[in-house]
């Protein structure tokens, strides 16, 4: 592992997911998953998401798609709330899901808006 990378990326991993959310997931890392938090920290975030070709938001709006497309829920969720946290506005979110619908299907659509409507009532509440 690259300790400089594995840093940086720790270090946009929070900006983008929040400081507690990444925190929570690195502390409760066990013997068997922590390779997969350290992979994830260090080349998601830091080699890929470090790099200064695309905005935040832009790379945020690319998961969005991206994620819906593979139908991660869960994963979904995380990232509209990291859209929002990087300047992606609401009506953004919108285009990028209208833009799943079209390409992806109109189930990939549906479901996208929902979990983006519980994530945006959450990130408010």
């Amino acid at each position: 592992m690259d300790k400089d990378t594995f840093e940086r990326g720790l270090e946009i991993r929070r900006s983008v997911l929040g400081a507690e959310f990444v925190d929570k997931a690195i502390a409760s890392a066990t013997d068997f998953n922590r390779p997969m938090q350290e992979l994830t920290t260090e080349y998601c975030w830091g080699a890929v998401w470090g790099r200064e070709g695309l905005s935040k938001q832009i790379r945020s709006m690319l998961n969005l798609a991206m994620i819906s497309a593979l139908n991660r829920p869960h994963e979904l969720k995380m990232h509209v709330k990291g859209a929002l946290r990087n300047g992606v506005s609401k009506d953004e979110i919108r285009e990028v899901f209208l833009q799943v619908a079209i390409y992806c299907g109109i189930p990939a659509g549906v479901d996208s808006f929902r979990i983006a409507q519980e994530a945006i009532r959450e990130m408010e509440e």
